[in-house]
């Protein structure tokens, strides 16, 4: 028979063995997406790069699919240190940085190689953006692409701007929403984690969104047509509150820049991959995809110049400096 005090003995043995493997730091990260999203993938690795370089020291928790924040809370979110971490695009900082749309001006960054440029650390493209962020509270670790924006449909490919006359379209930026009233749409904010209901419910008539997306999201079951405009380049950024992260030792903000530059190496080297891959299943599932010609692109990129007048005009001397930069690339 075990008496009171070989019972409390035990007890306390087990609950001092448990809070010696506790973590030391806990990490949130609020993502948007699914976690089986490629971005989801990459914070995975990112996971389990820091939960084993730093020998658990460090717990990384993600919670995905907007469970605690949706896209455009995120900036407040981690600025305010409601929460460690979050991924947001770029384009949710435009009420604080209207530069952030540069990536969103139709057919800039029309080439894998301009995007690289642009998006390499350090460059004058994005430093300048990873400066303004800080003084919303917020640290740049690592960005992750998303790639180019495709728009999707029921019925008929949109291959000419006339297209999109009269027709409502979903956007997640207010450049994206320009282009689509320069063709003569009527543009529509949802956020990613609620388009599927809106296409499903005919709350608009088009869709604009990453391929990775229609795979991840399973949006053929509510769009049947896929047109490959790649007017736009969709980045996100991983961010930190910044009070937190300088409250770290240096020990671990050591791993975990060098977990987020690993995992940003990885999902940038893979994303021609991931879109492959997205574009197969939405074909697999009975979507149609239309290609368009260099003349219908053209048309497009015509119709939507006036676009670049408006980004100027709101994106004041960093939105200046940043396209002469990206143009001279």
């Amino acid at each position: 028979m075990i008496n009171a005090g070989t019972a409390l003995g035990a007890t306390l043995a087990v609950l001092m063995a448990s809070t010696s493997f506790a973590a030391e730091v806990t990490a949130r990260i609020t993502l948007q997406l699914p976690l089986k999203n490629h971005l989801g993938q990459n914070l995975t690795l990112f996971k389990e790069e820091v939960e084993k370089q730093s020998g658990g020291d460090i717990e990384v928790q993600i919670y995905d699919s907007a469970q605690l924040y949706r896209d455009k809370e995120v900036p407040a979110a981690v600025g305010s240190g409601a929460i460690e971490m979050g991924v947001v695009s770029l384009t949710q900082y435009v009420g604080y940085i209207p530069a952030v749309d540069i990536f969103y001006l139709p057919f800039l960054f029309n080439s894998p190689e301009k995007v690289r440029k642009a998006t390499e650390p350090g460059s004058p493209v994005r430093a300048p953006i990873e400066t303004a962020i800080k003084a919303t509270g917020a640290t740049v670790l690592w960005w992750q692409p998303y790639g180019g924006t495709i728009l999707l449909s029921k019925g008929d490919g949109l291959r000419m701007p006339e297209t999109m006359e009269g027709k409502k379209a979903r956007v997640f930026g207010k450049t994206l929403g320009d282009f689509v009233t320069e063709n003569g749409g009527a543009p529509t904010l949802i956020s990613g984690s609620e388009q599927y209901l809106a296409y499903q419910r005919g709350t608009v008539d088009i869709g604009m969104t990453g391929v990775s997306g229609v795979k991840s999201r399973r949006l053929w079951e509510v769009m049947d047509t896929l047109t490959v405009t790649n007017h736009a380049d969709i980045e996100f950024v991983v961010v930190t509150n910044s009070d937190w992260w300088a409250e770290l030792s240096e020990e671990h903000r050591a791993i975990m820049t060098d977990a987020a530059i690993k995992a940003e190496i990885s999902v940038r080297n893979d994303l021609e991959s991931i879109e492959a891959d997205a574009y197969a299943a939405a074909v697999e599932n009975g979507m149609q995809v239309v290609e368009l010609s260099p003349t219908e692109i053209e048309a497009w990129r015509t119709s939507s110049a006036a676009v670049y007048d408006s980004f100027l005009e709101q994106a004041g001397d960093l939105g200046a400096q940043i396209l002469k930069a990206a143009q001279n690339d």
